[in-house]
């Protein structure tokens, strides 16, 4: 995990004030998934992008094959299943059910679009990763308020200063810049980085 970490600060030094909290991401990680909980994400825009991203980057292999188990070939009896299957992380982007956004944006309030959701589906345990690029959206905001009343740890991701994100966060990345697209520029190697050293931990080669 240390490999990973030290080559994406060769590659972009800026980003060595962020270690310590990308070390922590990381631990805050590992331990949703010891538990065998679900990881939630939500932002807004290109930050929704991300998000949907990242679990594309934790469901499925990333960076190395994730065979299935031996036992879980065993059960499926199927060759197919069992060569194409992937060990998964267990991640779901709160920006992807278009019915249920626009219902609680309707009949309720339409920046309780993620707290809602993080009220309904999570548990304790459960790590809400949020992504803002200002750290003030507020629709990402309510969602962390409501993931801490629910006694799921929260990561934040955000630029210079982390707004209002920074205090509702247990572990928030606050990389080095302030305009939105460098903001972006940044989020993605490290979201990236994370990926890679959490696969590894579980699915070692």
């Amino acid at each position: 995990m240390v490999a990973f970490l030290k080559e994406l600060l060769e590659r972009l030094p800026q980003l060595e004030c962020c270690a310590p909290d990308i070390q922590a991401a990381f631990e805050l990680l590992c331990a949703c998934y010891d538990q065998d909980k679900v990881v939630y994400l939500c932002g807004n825009g290109g930050s929704a992008a991300d998000a949907e991203h990242i679990v594309g980057e934790l469901m499925k292999s990333f960076s190395a094959h994730r065979k299935v188990s031996a036992e879980m070939r065993e059960r499926l009896d199927d060759d197919y299943l069992a060569e194409h299957l992937e060990g998964a992380l267990r991640a779901i982007a709160l920006t992807g059910s278009g019915s249920l956004a626009t219902a609680i944006a309707n009949d309720g309030a339409p920046d309780l679009v993620f707290a809602q959701q993080v009220y309904g589906y999570g548990r304790p345990g459960d790590v809400l990763w949020g992504l803002s690029t200002s750290g003030n959206s507020s629709n990402v905001l309510h969602a962390l308020k409501v993931a801490r009343a629910k006694g799921m740890p929260t990561l934040g991701m955000t630029g210079q200063g982390g707004g209002a994100m920074a205090a509702l966060c247990d572990v928030c990345i606050c990389v080095p810049e302030s305009e939105t697209y460098r903001v972006q520029e940044l989020h993605l190697p490290v979201y990236h980085a994370l990926c890679r050293m959490v696969e590894v931990r579980f699915f070692p080669q």
